[in-house]
């Protein structure tokens, strides 16, 4: 996201057309999301939880002129998957000296993150829709919530749970190729 960046009320009208056609069941939908990510930061003890579900729909916002078109499947997934985008910043940012006076290695590094996030969507958005559904949705939860949802997706897919596995795996396997790619790309330019 850029720095600096604010929603507008045009974002905003794009982010919910982008949820549904119908207003009030996108205002519906866009509550549910807002819940489930404060829900999601809150068991991770992140202490501004509201605060972050509320950044990550701020960087949906942002990009949902660019993802809508080409974007298959349930958009609550790609909230949930910026939202593992938002943690992993906030977790970083815990654990590092306020930016002001540090060193420019570590600015570097945080540069470093940024490409490989940027990456990793293109890599997603390649996906074929069901492809990214299964995969988002197979890392997306901790701990026995991560167990209820995989047995959950399996018998959605009418697969064993090992199958899952694998179709995971696979799927995994194709990201950290493109993530790869992408990444020694990125060094040429």
């Amino acid at each position: 996201m850029k720095k600096g960046w604010v929603l507008t009320q045009e974002d905003f009208e794009r982010l919910i057309a982008w949820l549904d056609a119908d207003r009030e069941t996108a205002g519906r939908k866009y509550e549910i999301i807002r819940l489930r990510l404060i829900k999601i930061f809150a068991r991770r003890g992140c202490a501004d939880a509201e605060d972050l579900a509320d950044e990550t729909i701020n960087r949906v916002a942002a990009k949902t002129e660019a993802i809508a078109a080409n974007y298959e499947g349930e958009p609550a997934f790609y909230f949930y998957n910026v939202a593992q985008l938002v943690h992993l910043e906030y977790l970083r940012q815990l654990k590092t000296p306020a930016t002001i006076g540090a060193s420019p290695i570590l600015l570097g590094a945080d540069a470093e993150k940024e490409q490989e996030f940027a990456c990793l969507d293109r890599c997603l958005e390649r996906l074929p829709s069901d492809q990214r559904d299964l995969v988002l949705q197979y890392y997306q939860r901790d701990k026995r919530a991560k167990i209820e949802e995989r047995r959950r997706l399996a018998r959605e897919l009418d697969i064993a749970i090992n199958a899952l596995r694998i179709r995971a795996h696979r799927i995994r396997s194709l990201l950290l190729q493109c993530l790869n790619e992408c990444l020694e790309q990125e060094l040429v330019h």
